[in-house]
Formats: structure tokens, C-alpha cells, sequence
């Protein structure tokens, strides 16, 4: 981390400081960001590590042997290192591929490990709380290898329905499930979903992606076989993504990409793959984003993840609380209604109005939320939505950030009343 951005304690409003958007002043108001499920803020120490890369480090990596290559190459393959700390990969660096992002990721999963491993009548199981990446994917190797797609159902409380997961798992290969919901909030059983997966012969993937930046994350306790996620969720930049498996399983599958880094050797008759995470880094990485990712996890690191996760339960319980109090009968939250086993994702319903005109107005008010489907179309057809509005807190959030998205949306209540 830079020098002058350490941060010794959790304390909200320090990573409030550290972080530069937070000044900004939209229509007359100071920012209120509550949209870090879809992207989170990156403090100082994340912007000045990607400048340094470009200032004094500028250089490809493991091709040069000059010194800001050699410098380069090290800041690129210390935040592979970090990463694997940070979510206690057991094999160590060895088993982290980045890629550009999750559903880059996701599709690594299905056409290199998919197609190598599945056949015709092979099940994929995922859930309808889903995210697109955790989807299509799966149905486009449906398409060309004649798999199926099945989905665990999601209850009225907004939870996984296991109460029939033995009849699910039927010819089932793969479990591919979120660990929280982009839109619910909920917050999977992963470790049961891991024993119920292997019992049944098959492997289990997680979608870590609304996660990794709000809970402690040790992929080796919750026994997953894959977990994907996301830089640009967890402080980081956007462009760079992480996918983990067991080293064993990584050296079995066949590459996505093919081009130059991710080789042993190229001959007139063929090829030979690399060995390891360089088999799946074709071409030229995302080396400034490497940077940003190290400099976010080592930030993480010092603010502590499970002081990042009660912070976060505690603005969320407020949150829900008030919601209900100030709002009954006119603005619905599309999840569970306590903090048990849920994140910060507060999906809203504001009864007769359309998600993008409560954003509009809580925009006047400097307050970002997101609109949409969330890409999670199944679950919004689940629960009858086409929309809702999503706040979503992160560590530099604050009850005051509250505060105005309820003077926001009771201004959007009264408008469109």
C-alpha cells in the first residue's frame, strides 16, 4: 500500500477520505455511491499503483530482462501471490489465472474444463438467482455438446429451495452457483452446497464475485473446486478478473485462448501448451490492473474482512429497518428482510413506478443506485419484476448515505404518488 494511505483500524469514514470520488459534487450534492454491487469505488492507494506501472514500470512481462520488465513482471505476478492469500488458495499462486473479468472467467469454465469434461446428457446445475455469466455459458455448450441446464428453484423468502436438491442432482457434473446474490442479497449455503455436490460425484463452481469485498473468503474451507470473481468489485480496477481451481485440476484443462505467453513451444506440426495459470494468458495481461488489484487486496487486508462485514450488517440492518418503517406498503424490498445470511444488495420495488425513474429522481439528489435487471433476468421473471433499483453498500459507506437515499426516495414516493 502507498505511503500515506495505511490504514492501522476499520473506520469508515478514513476509507471514506482515502477515496476520491467520494468529493464529487453532482447536482448541487455531495455523492452519495450506492452502487458498489455493480461496481465499487478504488481508493488512492489503487489509482497512484496503476500510475506508478505506467510511470516507472512500464514494460510486457516475462520477455524482458531489463530492469522495469524484471519490475513489471514482479508487480504482475505479486498480486497473483496476493490473491491467493486473500482467498487462501491452497496451492498457492500456482492455481490463480487472471483473466478480464468474471464472465471471461465463466466462460473459460465452460469451453475449456466444459468441453473437455461434459458430454451428451451431462447436467450443469445453477440456480435461478443467477447472473448471466453463470448462464449463458452453459447454454451456449448446451447448444454445441448436448448438455442439459437445470435450475434450483429460489423460495417466496427469496432463499435456494433445497428441499428436492437429491432429484436435482441427477446426472449432475457441475454445481454452478452464486455465493450472494447480485439482486437478493442472499448469501448461499456454499459449504453445504459443496458436500451435497460431492456426495453426488460432482464438482462444485462459485460466482465469489459480490463476495470476495464484503466477507472473509478461504475457498479451501468452503471445499469449492472453482471461484470466480471480479478486481472491479473489491476496490480494484475494471479489465481484470480471477479464476481459482486446484492446481491438478488447472494442468488437466486444455487452453481457451491461443497466442503468444500461453505456449512451451510451436512447431510447424502443433503446439505445446504452457503449464500452470500461463497456459490461460494469452497475449499481453492486464498488467496496470494486476497493479491495481495488488495495492486493493493488500487495502482490504488492512481494513480487515470481517471488520468490513460487520460494518456492512450493520448499515444494512439499519437500512431494512427504516425501509420498512418509512416505506410500508409503498416500497417493497426484493430480499430477505434481516442480515441473517445476506449482504449489502437492497433491491427495491417502489409500487406503480418504473426502477429507472426512481433512479432519475435519486440521481437529483446525487444519489447513484442501479436500475435494471441486474443481469438476472430468470429471477426477475421469478418475482414478476421487470426492474427494481438497487442501493448497495461498501466499506466507505456510511449511515448518512442512508439518510439520503431515504430523503430520495420518499421525494420519489411523493412525486409519482
Amino acid at each position: 500500500m502507498a505511503a500515506g494511505h495505511t490504514v492501522t483500524s476499520f473506520d469508515a469514514r478514513r476509507v471514506r477520505a482515502d477515496t476520491p470520488l467520494l468529493a464529487r459534487v453532482v447536482h448541487d450534492r455531495t455523492i452519495t455511491y450506492l452502487d458498489s454491487a455493480a461496481s465499487s469505488l478504488q481508493p488512492r492507494a489503487v489509482i497512484e499503483a496503476m500510475s506508478r506501472y505506467y510511470e516507472l514500470r512500464h514494460a510486457n512481462v516475462h520477455r524482458g530482462v531489463y530492469q522495469t520488465a524484471n519490475e513489471a513482471t514482479a508487480v504482475y505476478e505479486g498480486a497473483r501471490e496476493a490473491i491467493a492469500r486473500f482467498i487462501n488458495a491452497p496451492g498457492g499462486a500456482n492455481e490463480i489465472v487472471f483473466t478480464k473479468n468474471a464472465t471471461e472467467s465463466f466462460n473459460l469454465l465452460a469451453k475449456s474444463w466444459g468441453t473437455a469434461n461434459l458430454k451428451p446428457g451431462d447436467v450443469v446445475l445453477v440456480t435461478e438467482m443467477e447472473h448471466h455469466a453463470n448462464i449463458v455459458p452453459w447454454f451456449q455448450l448446451r447448444d454445441v455438446a448436448g448438455i442439459e441446464v437445470r435450475f434450483i428453484p429460489v423460495t417466496d423468502d427469496f432463499r435456494l429451495d433445497l428441499s428436492n436438491i437429491d432429484e436435482l442432482m441427477r446426472d449432475v457434473k457441475l454445481v454452478s452457483v452464486t455465493a450472494m446474490s447480485n439482486v437478493l442479497g442472499t448469501i448461499n449455503p456454499i459449504k453445504e452446497i459443496a458436500a451435497i455436490a460431492h456426495r453426488h460425484g460432482a464438482l462444485l463452481a462459485v460466482d465469489g464475485a459480490q463476495l470476495v469485498a464484503h466477507e472473509v473468503t478461504d475457498v479451501a474451507a468452503l471445499d469449492a473446486d472453482f471461484f470466480i470473481f471480479s478486481a472491479h468489485k473489491m476496490l480494484g480496477p475494471t479489465g481484470i478478473g480471477v479464476f481459482w481451481t486446484r492446481e491438478e485440476t488447472l494442468n488437466t484443462m486444455p487452453p481457451f485462448l491461443g497466442g503468444g505467453g500461453m505456449i512451451a513451444d510451436v512447431r510447424i506440426d502443433g503446439y505445446t501448451p504452457a503449464s500452470g495459470p500461463a497456459r490461460f494468458e494469452a497475449g499481453t495481461p492486464p498488467i496496470a490492473e494486476a497493479a491495481g488489484l495488488g495495492a486493493a487486496v493488500l487495502y482490504l487486508e488492512n481494513l480487515g474482512m470481517a471488520n468490513i462485514a460487520e460494518h456492512e450488517r450493520g448499515l444494512t440492518a439499519d437500512a431494512l429497518t427504516r425501509l420498512a418503517l418509512e416505506f410500508e406498503g409503498r416500497v417493497r424490498v426484493i430480499g430477505p428482510g434481516d442480515t441473517v445470511n445476506r449482504g449489502g444488495v437492497i433491491s427495491l420495488d417502489v409500487e406503480g413506478v418504473h426502477a429507472h425513474d426512481v433512479a432519475q429522481v435519486l440521481d437529483q439528489f446525487g444519489v447513484c443506485v442501479r436500475p435494471g435487471h441486474h443481469c438476472a433476468k430468470p429471477l426477475m421473471r421469478r418475482f414478476n419484476l421487470s426492474a427494481t433499483a438497487r442501493a448497495s453498500f461498501g466499506p466507505y459507506s456510511l449511515v448518512r448515505d442512508t439518510d439520503v437515499l431515504l430523503e430520495a426516495l420518499g421525494h420519489a414516493v411523493t412525486m409519482f404518488g
